[in-house]
């Protein structure tokens, strides 16, 4: 019997081995064993996608690239790593433990260092002593306080729209009780005065009708 067209082609490519990743493409041992807070901020600078006023400017999060520890123009993760003067005594162990492997610090780019096995251990010792890829604590509670009045906002539009959706309601079904100023609606029962219809927003700032004000 004659095979499929094509089967011998997927033949000729595949394996019956089973697959074995690249050491390269294996996760670091040593942050993989590190907390999961302190591991996470490390991966996050290690691709690029982190707390940084670079990211976070090009990402629209906020207004500049300003470094909020030294009101520096740009935070970039060099400038966290190798200049920025809140982390100067860290910066110092850091340099110190990677000049070992034969490289300054001018020789060395933020992505090289990050991606070096040999210097994994290092740089969670200055993540842990080191507040980098972290928002300072004023932001966070000027973000978190943003964040509440957007939320306060949304609730109270709802409970207007609410109310103004039961006025309509109240309105609508309206029989000219007492009280009555006839709106919309209304079927002229005793007690009405025969007014003109007011509006349900109109009702929900200072005229009275019906309870509401």
């Amino acid at each position: 019997m004659r095979k499929p067209i094509g089967c011998e082609w997927a033949a000729g490519r595949t394996s019956s081995g089973k697959y074995k990743m690249p050491e390269s493409h294996k996760p670091d041992g040593t942050v993989a064993g590190s907390s999961k807070r302190l591991a996470s901020r490390y991966y996050q600078l290690k691709v690029g996608h982190c707390r940084t006023g670079e990211y976070l400017h090009r990402a629209k999060v906020r207004p500049t690239a300003q470094c909020w520890w030294c009101q520096c123009p740009s935070q970039t993760r060099d400038h966290l790593f190798k200049v920025c003067p809140e982390w100067k005594v860290q910066q110092k162990i850091l340099w110190a433990e990677v000049k070992q492997e034969g490289r300054w610090k001018s020789r060395w780019k933020s992505r090289d260092l990050l991606a070096d096995g040999r210097c994994g251990q290092t740089m969670l010792v200055f993540l842990s002593t080191a507040n980098v890829g972290r928002l300072a604590a004023f932001l966070e509670e000027a973000d978190g306080a943003s964040e509440a009045s957007e939320w306060e906002l949304r609730e109270r539009r709802k409970r207007e729209e609410d109310r103004v959706a039961e006025v309509e309601a109240e309105g609508a079904g309206c029989h000219g009780g007492a009280g009555c100023h006839g709106g919309a609606g209304c079927h002229g029962g005793a007690g009405c005065q025969g007014g003109t219809a007011v509006p349900p927003h109109a009702l929900l700032y200072g005229i009275r009708a019906r309870g509401f004000e």
